[in-house]
């Protein structure tokens, strides 16, 4: 096969080392080609230039940022996308089954291209931008914004200063005085007092360390979408979900009486009472006041482990 790995050197755990293992691993049984991100977007353009060469799968060594981007780049293309994680996080690599150390990884992608084991898969999107796994409206995004502003700590403390980000953003930079969404609905349904959303593709939301926030369990690559509408940001609410997530695979939070819960969605509508941010994929995007959120079946080769 021909393969493009695109590698991020900057994401927080790909190294010298490993960028030289991986690819000769890759070059082993395959016509490899190397590529560095040197700016945001860099990747999509990287990986949609492969797709027009007739590349027959794109590698991505990065975050899930990059392999955001690289996504965007070959949806719609007969380019098949391989994860390898090398963030601080790496949320839809582990997702979809594979080791959270990107050389073991490798191996494991590489059984899966010598069986061929590549899927055609839905993907989100927001806004005319495809996401993989989620779209967080509201103070998630919030959070997001206050990590990527201590950016340089991630390599090293990566979950501890999400942990601290949360917190900060919910006493000091974020209102949770009053509710900041409006969620319409196809069937008619607005839930007109929503604090924070979040759209999925997969599950779960993230990772605390080992363990999976399952916020969305019914969240599928093979399904539509799933919304999430939190209708309160009291500290104690919102610390019951996330241990629900945690504890109980999320059974209990589509129960909560102040969580609206929807699956197999094939859009819906998010209007802001003034711009709120947003996040796509664990990065931060900006503030708009309004966001299209579809499904798009079919839409991107995947190679699964």
């Amino acid at each position: 096969m021909r393969v493009l790995l695109i590698v991020n050197s900057s994401a927080s755990s790909v190294t010298a080392r490993a960028r030289v293992v991986i690819a000769k691993a890759l070059s082993a049984d395959h016509e490899v080609t190397v590529a560095e991100t040197s700016r945001r977007g860099h990747a999509s353009r990287l990986a949609q230039g492969a797709a027009n060469d007739g590349v027959d799968v794109v590698v991505v060594l990065g975050g899930d940022g990059t392999l955001n981007e690289a996504a965007n780049g070959l949806a719609g293309t007969a380019t098949a996308l391989a994860p390898l994680p090398g963030g601080s996080t790496n949320v839809f690599a582990r997702t979809i089954g594979l080791p959270d150390d990107p050389i073991e990884a490798t191996g494991v992608l590489l059984d899966a291209l010598g069986r061929q084991s590549i899927k055609r898969v839905g993907l989100g999107v927001v806004n005319g931008r495809y996401f993989l796994f989620h779209v967080g409206i509201g103070f998630d995004a919030a959070v997001v914004e206050q990590v990527e502003r201590r950016g340089h700590f991630k390599r090293w403390a990566s979950h501890p200063l999400f942990v601290y980000a949360a917190f900060d953003t919910a006493l000091r930079h974020y209102d949770r005085t009053r509710p900041r969404l409006a969620v319409h609905h196809l069937d008619g349904t607005i839930v007109d007092d929503v604090y924070e959303a979040l759209c999925f593709n997969t599950n779960p939301y993230t990772y605390l360390g080992s363990l999976p926030i399952n916020l969305a369990p019914e969240a599928d690559l093979d399904r539509g979408l799933v919304m999430l509408s939190v209708r309160t940001l009291k500290i104690s609410t919102v610390l019951g979900l996330v241990g629900s997530a945690l504890v109980t695979n999320g059974r209990r939070i589509k129960r909560h009486h102040l969580v609206d819960y929807r699956t197999d969605l094939a859009s819906v509508t998010v209007t802001g009472y003034g711009s709120v941010p947003y996040q796509v994929d664990g990065d931060y995007l900006g503030e708009v006041d309004r966001l299209e959120l579809r499904h798009a079946p079919d839409v991107l080769d995947l190679v699964i482990p």
